[in-house]
């Protein structure tokens, strides 16, 4: 991978029998496949499961040892296929992505997997990105579990659980025919810890021990009509019972016993941690797990279990479902279980926490002292509760009051240098020209062209949408679209659902492909069309060929940094009398990367006595004009302002603080945008040779000349 070494947890991955692993959640995740002995692990990257991947492609010589076929595959759809060899032979595999919007993408193959059911054990990670720190759409998946039969196991934060429940969901995935999610919050996967390691297994099957001959054909297997009908009965009289009798005898869920016995809490695995550190802070629990309430935790959250759930509120007056999202979905299925069991226990939930949001500790804490206000437990005063509730309240009305209005927004922003900026800047300049149209967003770092100072976007529909979204918009406009997308996105599945479509159904608009070499926004995974230093030997795809292939006539290819180019190659696309769509390929390495590379290859050249060269950008005190149209047209980091230091002149002058990496953008900007020529440009040589010595010399003699002499 590019964006940095994996090597510390590639080592980790190679502990053994009764060696301690210490590290994060995710990473214990990835070891946990290795000791069950999985064939295969694919999966798309995306916050905050990309390390599974990553680390594993980076150990790719382990993998090599134990014989596991890993697969970095173009997209979330890709990834769930795979899970077909799973359907007719015993064989364990694992694919991962982010959350929801993975899973819709997915969705098509993870139903025709679950019809039929999986011989081997079948496992879907899932990074659920929910909450306040969350990146994509609020939305669950629960609902896809319980729709399409897949049983959801969202553990506690623990390494020895989120382990155990790794190696036990391959187990419930065998012994009910079903596949299953690991549904892992933000929190899970970055909690460190340590739990005590075993060997890794190599699968009876693998590509070292290949099985020689394919299953016989068996039509029950494929999900077609009549089987289909006929899957859906095993789900309902032969899976989901198998599943609910190995998570009772397994253990999976976990009670926890307390002394005031009357009332109990109900919570998924994932919100353990927060619903502890709660209970703390109202002197009902301990860090170290011990609680006053008892605590029924959900490390399987679908199916639930009807006997265990009875037998934990048989005794109990009242208890709390601690369910984070909504629809509150678990409430719902306890509600009708005690109905079911006849059982009078009052079931608090979304009366006393919020309908939706994270549930932090605060919005916990406040939860917890309603309940108990309203369960009045005998023996607890739920007076102190309440006072800390409104403590917590206070505080937040009383840290508003002292501001005039809020506090603005800490909003990200494309990197110092980014490629991806100076489009944006160009097609603000453009259609200051030509007039504003329709902007169709996209996901990845190019969407932050969506916040200032450019603010641009019109909507945002999913990874690689961007034409296809903009599709209903040009005829019912009257004017070009333009569609923004990056290479990721292009190859995730933009390729087919934006410039197939539009080619087909003979469009006209206008798609600005930016294009930096790799899958920046998820931590600059190499693509199809990488052609960085250290990628496999295979021949990269071309974007630009692709394109020429698929029938689209107006293409050009710009350097991303050139803004004047970009400006007029965008006018000429929104203005131009030919008819269908025009592609603008935005050509720049992801800056980050670059970096990263020219840093280590500069080290290297300095250490070998070489020459080495450094740009730099400057402001110039006395042209600048303070006017800072170049700091609304780039919005570089890098470029600030700072006192003006001519005594007479009120207004600040614009900077270059050190962080520049000698992009050239600001310079480009104001030469476009025909702004002040303030911006100077200086050559930082290191190891000079004999030529920059002798043209230093000269440069120096002809400044002494053109500058005055200073009286003595």
């Amino acid at each position: 991978m590019a964006e940095r070494s994996y090597k510390h947890e590639v080592d980790l991955l190679r502990l053994g029998e009764g060696q301690t692993f210490r590290g994060e959640g995710i990473l214990a995740v990835t070891k946990a496949l290795l000791q069950s002995g999985v064939s295969y692990v694919g999966g798309y990257q995306g916050a905050p499961v990309s390390h599974l991947m990553d680390v594993l492609v980076d150990a790719e010589d382990l993998l090599d040892e134990l014989g596991i076929h890993i697969e970095a595959c173009t997209n979330e759809a890709a990834a769930a296929a795979m899970l077909g060899a799973s359907i007719a032979y015993p064989i364990r595999g694992a694919v991962t992505w982010k959350s929801v919007v993975g899973t819709n993408v997915a969705s098509d193959a993870l139903s025709n997997l679950t019809s039929p059911g999986v011989m081997g054990g079948a496992m879907i990670i899932i990074g659920e990105d929910y909450g306040d720190g969350a990146s994509v759409i609020q939305e669950r998946s629960h609902a896809f579990a319980m729709k399409s039969s897949i049983w959801l196991l969202d553990p506690r934060p623990h390494l020895p659980s989120i382990v155990r429940m790794v190696e036990k969901g391959f187990e419930l995935s065998e012994a009910s025919h079903s596949p299953v999610m690991l549904d892992l919050r933000i929190k899970a996967c970055h909690v460190t810890g340590e739990f005590e390691a075993h060997d890794n297994r190599k699968a009876a099957i693998s590509r070292h021990t290949p099985m020689g001959s394919p299953a016989t054909f068996d039509y029950a297997k494929l999900s077609h009509p009549p089987s289909t009908f006929a899957h859906e009965i095993a789900k309902v009289e032969e899976r989901m019972p198998a599943a609910r009798r190995f998570i009772r005898e397994h253990q999976l869920n976990e009670r926890f016993d307390g002394d005031i016995a009357e009332i109990g809490i109900v919570v998924q695995g994932g919100l353990y941690n927060s619903l502890l550190r709660a209970m703390a802070r109202l002197g009902l629990a301990d860090a170290l797990g011990n609680t006053r309430i008892p605590i029924f935790c959900l490390n399987v959250t679908y199916p639930l279990v009807p006997e265990e759930l009875s037998a934990f509120c048989a005794a109990k007056r009242a208890v709390l479902m601690v369910e984070e999202g909504t629809p509150d979905y678990i409430e719902q299925a306890l509600g009708q279980i005690l109905r079911r069991a006849d059982l009078q226990t009052g079931l608090y939930g979304k009366g006393c926490l919020p309908e939706a949001g994270e549930y932090t500790s605060d919005v916990l804490v406040e939860g917890l002292a309603a309940f108990l206000e309203q369960a009045k437990p005998t023996g607890l005063d739920p007076a102190p509760a309440r006072r800390l509730a409104d403590s917590i309240k206070r505080q937040r009305l009383d840290a508003a009051a002292l501001l005039d209005a809020e506090l603005p927004g800490r909003q990200p922003g494309f990197c110092t240098g980014c490629p991806e900026r100076p489009v944006f800047t160009a097609l603000k300049l453009a259609q200051q020209d030509v007039g504003t149209t329709h902007i169709s967003a996209d996901i990845g770092c190019h969407s932050f062209g969506t916040l200032p100072p450019f603010n641009m976007g019109n909507s945002i529909l999913g990874f690689g949408m961007s034409l296809a979204s903009a599709a209903a918009v040009g005829p019912n406009l009257g004017k070009r679209p333009i569609s923004i997308m990056g290479d990721g996105g292009f190859w995730h599945n933009g390729s087919i659902t934006g410039v197939a479509s539009t080619m087909f159904n003979r469009g006209d608009g206008v798609l600005v492909i930016l294009q930096n070499g790799y899958t920046s926004a998820t931590g600059q995974q190499f693509m199809p069309s990488s052609t960085a230093e250290g990628r496999r030997a295979e021949t990269p795809f071309s974007i630009e060929a692709t394109l020429k292939v698929m029938g689209v006539k107006w293409l050009k290819t710009v350097r991303s940094y050139s803004v004047g180019t970009m400006k007029d190659v965008l006018k000429e696309a929104m203005t131009s009398a030919e008819k269908g769509l025009k592609v603008i390929i935005a050509d720049g390495e992801c800056q980050l990367a670059r970096q990263r590379r020219v840093k280590s290859e500069d080290a290297a050249r300095l250490k070998a006595g070489e020459r080495v060269v450094r740009v730099r950008y400057g402001v110039d005190d006395e042209v600048c004009s303070g006017d800072h149209s170049c700091i609304r047209l780039s919005g570089c980091p890098s470029l600030t302002i700072k006192p003006n230091p001519d005594p007479l002149r009120d207004d600040p002058v614009a900077a270059v603080q050190q962080s520049c990496v000698g992009c050239g953008l600001c310079g480009e900007v104001a030469h476009a945008a025909v702004l002040c020529p303030s911006f100077w440009r200086a050559e930082i040589i290191q190891n000079p040779n004999r030529f920059d010595r002798w043209l230093d010399g000269w440069r120096r003699r002809a400044i002494g000349w053109l500058q005055p002499e200073t009286a003595s």
